[in-house]
């Protein structure tokens, strides 16, 4: 099973979907005329712009959830994971993706917010529901509906547990088991309370968890300012072969950039869209534009803060080679003899910096981070279950399903989790970023829209029918 795991996850993230990632960043990044450098003022303004409703959340709230997603194991093991594959360069290539993949996130949570209904007196949305009404492919949708079920309830819950049940044993010797049961438990508080409770945790933790995790980050960066410059030359350096050591894994650096990049953020996976559809904004782009934004709190904040403390401190290993299953066994650099690739790196950073702090920390905000990820991986789930059928029963086994993944990937082997999260974010981005490509139009109309509603004095409000888009009911009901 774990050869046919690795199999699959070697033709999934082959270099065609490398260059896909890659290529529609600069193409949406073009179209759009780059929001992601011009609009970073409006995108701020906006998250705090909006209220919830009875039918859906605030901007704050969709972003929370959206972030949640986002900001998980990728930051801090999944970082360590790229540096320790592909050397300090693939820290360059994750930035990269994550300036490039604000486009597509732009695009993605704006067709969301169009074409969203209302389900159960709540909103819902996401890539199947844009893939059938504005591309009026019922089949396809289907197939991103039940791959997005499969991904987000059995790929990919096991690689946030297994990063907590790993961090909580370096720290404090729980057994693995242990940790899981805990985390199923308090699991199931939250995801048998639906998307009401799932926001209100959610923007209560994420911005906690995030603050406290830059501000050790920055503690950390400024008592080595000195060594900032030399840190930034061998991230560069790295990522283009000019460092003589690393020279020879320039693909291995931007393929592991991009690939941690987009398990970290997520942009054109298609996980974001099934939460900017459930926010309540008068217009589409307002929350496209925030969840472009929410990207770059992920990789250029979370993310570059992980980096920094393990490169800084030297607190890591870079293979050489590796193993069938993906294991190390020979190094370029091995400046952690015996530790394994994952959170541990990030644990020895701050613990050199630390002492006998920096373990209990990072296992702290593994369990934040991570925990609310699982929490938004439940909502994209149900939203999708809602998509095919929403009948009581599925939902009741979707909860099973994800609460034993979570459990199981507690229990087995880091090298297994992160093999099958690898999978489920990338089918997710081969579905999605066709899609999105094939329906631009409607996207690109809204940002159309709201940048000359904006600069005629206005707070933007969406008229579907006015722009040609047809199938966006909820908006057409507006009136």
């Amino acid at each position: 099973m774990e050869t046919f795991i690795t199999s699959l996850n070697n033709i999934i993230w082959s270099d065609a979907l490398i260059y896909l990632c890659l290529g529609s960043g600069v193409f949406f990044s073009f179209m759009t005329a780059f929001p992601q450098l011009r609009l970073v003022p409006e995108m701020i303004r906006l998250i705090f712009d909006g209220k919830s409703s009875k039918t859906g959340v605030s901007s704050f709230q969709a972003l929370a959830i959206a972030i949640s997603g986002r900001v998980g194991t990728g930051n801090i093991a999944g970082v360590a994971t790229a540096i320790a594959m592909g050397g300090p360069g693939a820290v360059f290539w994750m930035w990269t993706i994550a300036f490039l993949g604000a486009a597509p996130a732009f695009i993605e949570a704006t067709l969301g917010q169009i074409y969203k209904v209302v389900q159960d007196g709540e909103y819902r949305g996401g890539p199947a529901y844009y893939i059938e009404r504005g591309l009026g492919m019922k089949r396809y949708a289907i197939v991103f509906s039940a791959a997005t079920v499969l991904c987000m309830a059995f790929f990919l819950p096991g690689v946030q547990s297994n990063s907590i049940a790993s961090g909580v044993t370096q720290a404090f010797d729980v057994p693995a088991s242990t940790t899981g049961g805990v985390l199923v438990l308090l699991l199931a508080v939250v995801v048998f309370g639906g998307v009401k409770r799932i926001g209100a945790v959610a923007q209560v933790v994420v911005p906690f968890m995030a603050f406290a995790y830059i501000a050790v980050a920055t503690v950390i960066i400024v008592s080595n300012l000195s060594e900032v410059p030399t840190v930034f030359h061998l991230i560069v350096d790295s990522a283009f072969g000019a460092e003589p050591l690393f020279g020879g894994i320039v693909g291995l650096a931007i393929a592991w950039g991009v690939q941690r990049g987009i398990f970290s953020n997520e942009a054109g996976q298609g996980t974001a869209p099934h939460a900017a559809a459930a926010a309540e904004v008068s217009h589409p782009a307002k929350q496209g534009l925030v969840q472009a934004f929410s990207v770059y709190i992920d990789t250029l904040l979370v993310c570059s803060a992980t980096a920094f403390m393990i490169l800084f401190t030297g607190s890591y290993n870079v293979a050489d080679k590796v193993d069938a299953t993906g294991t190390p066994v020979t190094f370029l650099v091995e400046k952690l003899p015996g530790v394994s690739v994952g959170p541990e790196f990030t644990q020895a950073a701050i613990e050199s910096q630390f002492p006998g702090y920096g373990q209990a920390f990072v296992a702290i905000a593994l369990c934040f981070f991570a925990f609310t990820t699982i929490m938004a991986y439940y909502y994209i789930a149900e939203t999708n279950v809602s998509y095919l059928g929403h009948k009581r029963w599925m939902i009741g086994v979707l909860r099973v399903l994800l609460l034993a993944a979570t459990y199981y990937g507690a229990v087995i082997e880091p090298g297994a989790a992160w093999q099958l999260g690898d999978v489920g974010v990338g089918l997710m981005a081969w579905l999605n970023i066709v899609a999105i490509l094939l329906l631009r139009k409607p996207a690109l109309l809204a940002l159309k829209d709201y940048e000359s509603q904006r600069k005629a004095g206005m707070d933007p409000t969406f008229d579907p029918r006015a722009l040609g888009i047809q199938n966006a009911e909820v908006w057409e009901r507006r009136d």
